[in-house]
């Protein structure tokens, strides 16, 4: 059974206006922040998979440049999406 059901795929991406829109910026914000809390629950429990903690961090990695992108592009909608996520709290 897949983590991320087609319902949940679809109530994430809604961040980037509409569901089907999988491009935007906050779209891929949302799911990059789904996918890292996923696997560090995973680490939670299996701390010696060094190959999910390495994807961890890539990823983690990625969703700073994407933020940082829409902080210098739409710091409005940044503001928004960091509300909305409950990031940098």
């Amino acid at each position: 059974m897949p983590y991320l059901t087609i319902e949940k795929r679809a109530k994430i991406f809604n961040f980037g206006g509409k569901a089907t829109n999988t491009g935007s910026i906050e779209g891929q914000v949302a799911l990059l922040t789904e996918r890292i809390n996923h696997i560090s629950d995973h680490l939670k429990t299996n701390k010696k998979d060094f190959s999910s903690q390495r994807g961890l961090m890539m990823m983690v990695g990625q969703r700073k440049r994407l933020l940082t992108y829409l902080s210098k592009h739409n710091l409005t909608g940044y503001r928004a999406l960091i509300e909305k996520l409950g990031l940098r709290k």
